[in-house]
């Protein structure tokens, strides 16, 4: 692979961050949301991201920031706290350069240093097949589809869950549990 960084994301990387993901909020199925959100609703989500102490990825080359990538809870019942939600965007004219797979996989080691023992992926749209087959390659199983329950563009359109272990997953208890 060429140059490119993956590193922690900082306040300056949030505009790039915005435009990316207002790419695919405006042409893509990725994303269940209709109307980009302003600069400073990225910045509400990023902090509260970051204070949760989730881990927050960009993929950089040239000091331009290609993709992004982020962990959240993936509810927030207590039950729930050794489960990670996963998201990642690519910018358009960056995609199939394998910047998805460095940023899942970076994404990954850091939810599992973290002590979090699933990661879920909520991919929209079951045509989705490269996000599809970037999960499946980095070891994520479809559990399930959600069939038609999202509408955007004058259609339904479907979320597909993935699914994969983290460090033990479920063959121990968490430390803190």
């Amino acid at each position: 692979m060429s140059d490119i960084e993956v590193r922690d994301t900082t306040a300056h990387d949030l505009t790039a961050i915005a435009a990316i993901y207002g790419q695919h909020v405006q042409n893509g199925l990725a994303s269940f949301e209709l109307e980009p959100p302003a600069i400073d609703e990225m910045r509400a989500r990023f902090d509260a991201i970051r204070r949760g102490g989730y881990p927050y990825l960009v993929a950089v080359e040239r000091n331009r920031v290609l993709g992004y990538a982020y962990a959240n809870h993936y509810r927030t019942r207590p039950a729930y706290r050794f489960s990670v939600e996963d998201s990642i965007y690519v910018a358009p004219d960056a995609m199939g350069r394998g910047i998805g797979k460095q940023l899942l996989q970076r994404l990954i080691t850091a939810c599992e240093a973290r002590g979090y023992r699933q990661m879920l992926a909520v991919v929209g749209d079951s045509a989705n097949a490269p996000s599809i087959e970037l999960h499946r390659n980095c070891g994520f199983d479809q559990v399930g589809v959600l069939r038609s329950i999202g509408f955007k563009f004058g259609r339904w359109v479907d979320s597909v869950l993935m699914q994969r272990a983290l460090g033990d997953g479920d063959r121990t208890p968490p430390k803190d549990a």
